[in-house]
């Protein structure tokens, strides 16, 4: 347990920092950058609104004791060809911070859908036949610490479970099927995933051998704890 500014005792989110590996991978692994996704019997790779499939930037098993997401298996999915922020479309009729129904495909104007796909799996056992072809596959390890929390910002760095650093106003959402969302993984800002020579230069992308998620903003994942979807999950952008 902490304490806040007033003296009341917080509980200690579990977290666990996400470090990512030099060595290229040669072999099917859960927690990877790129390499070959884990998805349920059933999930087709996802595609962007353009057609093109979509790379695989990284994945990993979400650790037991990170709830309400323990034992899922996340995947995080983007345009090599379309880069942008994040615009979240909000349900007008409810009107009390819920998403639109199916807000993973919702256009993001002046396009007319998404250009990534967040997926919380839960029965991902086998990898696919295919290799993610562009982002250049590497080991992740994830290694727990203690997220203090400074108010309402943990601590910044790629990690999952903990509290949002939250660069700017912490961003509260509801899933489209009404349950609150809660924080899944934070995805620093700038941070660049290595590919492969020769592809075409992503769009606003730091370099010629690099991809970035979203402009480079720094990346919130909030996920559905009721698993309405897969893909529920919603990426917050903030710098």
């Amino acid at each position: 347990m902490v304490e806040d500014e007033a003296g009341k005792a917080q509980a200690v989110r579990p977290a666990y920092m996400v470090e990512v590996g030099t060595e290229s991978l040669d072999r099917p692994a859960r927690n990877s950058v790129g390499g070959r996704p884990f998805l349920d019997d059933g999930q087709e790779w996802p595609r962007c609104f353009c057609g093109e499939r979509m790379a695989l930037f990284f994945q990993l098993d979400v650790p037991a004791d990170v709830e309400p997401f323990g034992g899922d298996h996340l995947l995080v999915f983007h345009c090599g060809a379309h880069n942008e922020a994040s615009d979240p479309v909000m349900d007008a009729v409810m009107d009390d911070g819920r998403l639109v129904a199916r807000y993973w495909e919702a256009p993001q104007p002046p396009w007319p859908g998404t250009f990534w796909r967040v997926l919380l799996q839960r029965d991902a056992v086998r990898p696919t036949a295919d290799v993610e072809p562009a982002v250049r596959a590497l080991p992740l390890t994830l290694r727990p610490f203690v997220d203090t929390p400074d108010r309402e910002r943990g601590a910044q760095g790629f990690k999952v479970g903990g509290v949002p650093s939250w660069a700017q106003f912490p961003e509260y959402y509801r899933c489209a099927c009404g349950t609150e969302m809660a924080f899944v993984c934070q995805v620093p800002e700038g941070w660049e995933f290595d590919v492969h020579p020769g592809l075409p230069e992503q769009p606003y992308s730091a370099g010629t051998d690099t991809y970035g998620l979203f402009l480079g903003n720094e990346v919130y994942l909030l996920g559905g704890p009721a698993h309405c979807d897969p893909a529920a999950v919603w990426p917050v952008n903030q710098n």
